[in-house]
């Protein structure tokens, strides 16, 4: 193991463990917080060949019992039908309230997990074993759960914290290039927020992250892990400054939305492309600096994130502001925006003017 980050919510409270070989012994750090009677995996097709084994055996070997529940893979499986499948899944299983239900790899089964969980017997505890970079260095912490739906992306969900994460960093290799990226997405959002120092170090390490490197990946997660329990600790139901969190994600989810959540573009690379949206906005704004904003998409662009609108189909600047209206964080009518002063200078804008913003996207639809 070469790391570990506190979450500090008093009783609720929860070690994220960082390391190689985490699922080996998996049953051995779950005993330490709570051995259940036993543990309800939840993983997708494609996690499942190449994890579950693994986990199934660190299980094992702590004398916990496990029943596995299989998933499709994809953002299109995380929906309220989904949900009602998973949650009979768990139930044909006769759970009680000792057991605990795993979620067993990236964002998807994490925020359906987490759900399920909430609801299951009134409140079941769970563990998050997050097999994607975007999983955990953000999904798999801090007790976000949500599942989609027509109106807009996790607007039905709970604050459900999870007992124990595990970030096993050997499952990063399975991983292929497109979804390594959109994890770095989720993982540099952190420097951007207020880690200017962070943005710099992925400036010059995200080449080797993307690679491989040990090394930098064990860093990176570490570092994304400790500044969200920060940020977690201070707010945990997103009053304040977990808003920061979501830098990218009002332009990044509308992105989605207009896309039917479909694999055109990933949740990463949305928020990628978001991000770069929110600084150009903010130099619109006369905000931030210009060069900040060009640094910010240079960067992007060098890591093989998307900086520009996909030229696969024509895009509606009313049509994306009308999904911004479903977000979440619009107050009093208000869309809420994520933007910056500058790299490492994050701010909630509850007073941006929704047809600035539509201005400049309807210049991005028109290129």
């Amino acid at each position: 193991m070469t790391g570990q980050v506190r979450v500090a919510l008093g009783d609720r409270g929860y070690d994220i463990l960082i390391g190689g070989g985490l699922l080996e012994r998996a049953g051995e750090f779950i005993a330490r917080v709570r051995k259940p009677r036993r543990v309800f995996v939840v993983t997708d097709a494609n996690v499942a060949g190449s994890h579950l084994p693994r986990l199934e055996g660190g299980l094992r070997a702590a004398g916990i019992a496990a029943s596995a529940i299989v998933r499709p893979p994809g953002e299109g499986a995380k929906t309220w039908d989904g949900l009602g499948e998973l949650l009979n899944a768990v139930l044909d299983g006769r759970p009680e309230r000792g057991d605990m239900l795993l979620a067993l790899g990236g964002g998807v089964v994490g925020d359906m997990t987490g759900v399920a969980a909430s609801l299951l017997l009134r409140g079941l505890d769970f563990v998050q074993c997050p097999t994607t970079l975007l999983a955990q260095v953000d999904s798999s912490v801090g007790g976000k759960t949500g599942v989609n739906t027509r109106h807009g992306k996790n607007l039905i969900g709970a604050f459900h914290q999870p007992r124990l994460v595990l970030c096993d960093l050997d499952a990063l290799d399975t991983l292929g290039p497109r979804e390594l990226r959109a994890g770095y997405a989720e993982t540099v959002k952190y420097g951007l927020i207020d880690m200017p120092d962070f943005f710099a170090w992925c400036e010059a390490n995200a080449a080797a992250l993307l690679a491989g490197d040990r090394a930098a990946r064990a860093h990176a997660v570490k570092i994304a892990c400790e500044a969200k329990a920060r940020i977690v600790a201070e707010d945990e139901r997103e009053t304040g400054a977990r808003a920061l969190l979501n830098l990218g994600h009002t332009f990044g989810h509308a992105l989605e939305a207009e896309l039917g959540y479909g694999p055109e573009l990933l949740h990463g690379e949305a928020v990628a492309l978001g991000m770069r949206q929110a600084f150009d906005f903010s130099v619109r704004a006369g905000l931030c600096p210009p060069a900040d904003a060009a640094r910010v998409r240079a960067h992007l662009a060098a890591c093989g994130l998307p900086v520009a609108l996909p030229d696969s189909r024509r895009w509606d600047a009313d049509r994306l502001v009308g999904h911004m209206g479903h977000d979440k964080k619009t107050r009093d009518g208000k869309v809420t925006f994520i933007l910056a002063r500058g790299i490492g200078k994050s701010f909630v804008a509850r007073d941006a003017e929704i047809g600035d913003v539509r201005a400049m996207l309807e210049t991005e639809c028109a290129a």
